[in-house]
């Protein structure tokens, strides 16, 4: 279980207990099993922690609506997992063994979405409900409604259910939660709470065949082991390194989504660190991949934990973080490489060279995670500012540090002082001393800057000068 600080430790241990003395020794519950033999445990409203004041109204509404309108209704999945781990959850989930279209009608602020399975999302301002129809199983479904690759994928999956059905689908036990708006019960399949009680992410069904349908689901593994505190069932982990190559596969849209989920949750170093033991961080990056693997101690690893590391610092303390930033500084030395390739194939200046490679870096890493535009246009920009830093030093710093994005440049810099050390690390060191010091100190410190700077000119000056009056004249 997840402790967020020492504070709160104590009242989560003591309800969690409570919930699971309850659970496991004093409590009248149904046990049985599904058709295909998944086990199923309902536990009864006396016997579990939840209630409707931890769910969202606007979930409450929605699961009230539906079952006034005759229809079977659930809180599944993260929302009713989360609550029973004493999280505050995210979002709200909701299934129902109403058709999409059923569920439209009912609902004026419904939209309907996804075309690998048809989803509906109920509005309410910010606040979005998602509504799937419990799903069933593709054998003899006597419609084209469900479509598999030849690796084994689901492409599209609209095949509709009984809950049974739907919690067989699932992809991990503690995902297989079902909350009964009907009697307040709560459905456990497959030991989903003995696998919350015992801290261990375990997949129903075999893990090659889940993770083949979607490869994501390796992801998601990694995602709920660092967020809940648990452990991966060695029988899910085995395929894993084997079958992360699928994810190579997966519509470069999506991807991008699962990238927020891994990096901007505050377990951004468990995530990369896990990743990359199970091989899932090349698929997705390939280009900052070859570099750890050519240099394992090198510039390009130190940067990714120290980048790592300061976003979930970011995270902890409430403050922003941007996917601009953080795909400026995963790919800076995919960048610095390509750029020192094109310097010397074509002979271009540093600072065009960088310019040209940037198209080609960005292109390359939106082959496996769609970046918007309004992100790439930053990180670019970002980039383009890192050049500029050793050459505006002095009084140009006053209007240099003005520039809209140099904070993120900054930050930027920073890190890579931090990861190269040397000339950078100095560079560094300047701006650090010349962005954190009042008024005063910052015309001292650019004063100083341009001092040196005109006398380094003076000197390459006066050494040109002797070796031209030294030249011999021409023969008359």
């Amino acid at each position: 279980m997840l402790f967020r600080s020492p504070n709160q430790r104590c009242p989560i241990f003591r309800r969690i207990s409570q919930f699971c003395k309850q659970l496991f020794e004093d409590t009248p519950k149904v046990e049985e099993n599904t058709q295909t033999g998944l086990s199923l445990e309902v536990v009864p409203r006396n016997a579990h922690a939840i209630s409707r004041r931890q769910i969202s109204d606007n979930a409450i509404k929605v699961l009230y609506r539906l079952h006034k309108s005759g229809f079977k209704a659930y809180l599944v999945g993260g929302g009713v997992r989360d609550i029973l781990l004493g999280l505050q959850p995210k979002d709200f989930d909701v299934v129902t063994n109403a058709t999409p279209e059923e569920i439209k009608r009912l609902f004026r602020n419904c939209r309907l979405v996804g075309r690998r399975f048809r989803l509906a999302h109920i509005v309410f301002g910010r606040d979005v409900i998602e509504v799937a129809t419990l799903r069933g199983h593709h054998v003899d479904s006597g419609e084209k409604i469900s479509k598999t690759n030849e690796s084994g994928r689901l492409l599209r999956d609209n095949v509709y259910g009984s809950i049974d059905e739907d919690a067989e689908r699932r992809d991990f036990t503690i995902n297989a939660l079902y909350y009964d708006i009907s009697d307040f019960s709560i459905h456990s399949y497959g030991g989903g709470l003995q696998d919350l009680e015992n801290r261990t992410i375990r997949l129903i069904g075999d893990p090659q065949t889940r993770y083949r349908e979607d490869p994501v689901r390796m992801l998601r593994a990694v995602r709920f082991a660092t967020k809940l505190d648990m452990t991966i069932e060695a029988k899910a982990a085995e395929p894993i390194k084997n079958l992360a190559r699928l994810l190579k596969d997966i519509p470069a849209a999506r991807m991008y989504e699962e990238v927020l989920k891994l990096f901007f949750a505050g377990k951004a170093l468990q995530n990369y660190e896990m990743m990359r033991e199970f091989g899932l961080f090349e698929p997705l990056f390939p280009l900052v991949e070859a570099l750890l693997k050519e240099y394992p101690n090198g510039e390009t690893s130190k940067l990714m934990l120290e980048m790592m590391a300061n976003t979930d610092e970011r995270v902890a303390q409430d403050k922003p973080v941007t996917p601009a930033f953080f795909y400026a500084a995963l790919l800076w030395y995919p960048l610095s490489q390509r750029a020192d390739d094109i310097a010397l194939e074509s002979g271009l200046s540093s600072y065009d060279a960088y310019n040209a490679a940037m198209g080609d870096v960005m292109e390359q890493q939106c082959r496996t995670i769609s970046i918007p535009r309004r992100f790439s246009t930053v990180t670019k920009d970002i980039w383009q500012l890192q050049l500029r830093f050793e050459r505006n030093k002095g009084t140009k710093a006053f209007r240099f540090i003005e520039h809209p994005k140099f904070r993120a440049a900054y930050d930027l810099l920073l890190l890579r002082g931090h990861a190269e050390g040397g000339l950078v690390a100095k560079n560094a060191a300047w701006w650090k001393s010349f962005v954190e010091g009042n008024e005063d100190q910052r015309n001292v410190i650019a004063r100083s800057a341009n001092k040196g700077g005109r006398n380094r000119n003076t000197n390459q000056r006066r050494r040109r000068k002797p070796s031209a009056k030294s030249a011999p004249k021409p023969a008359e």
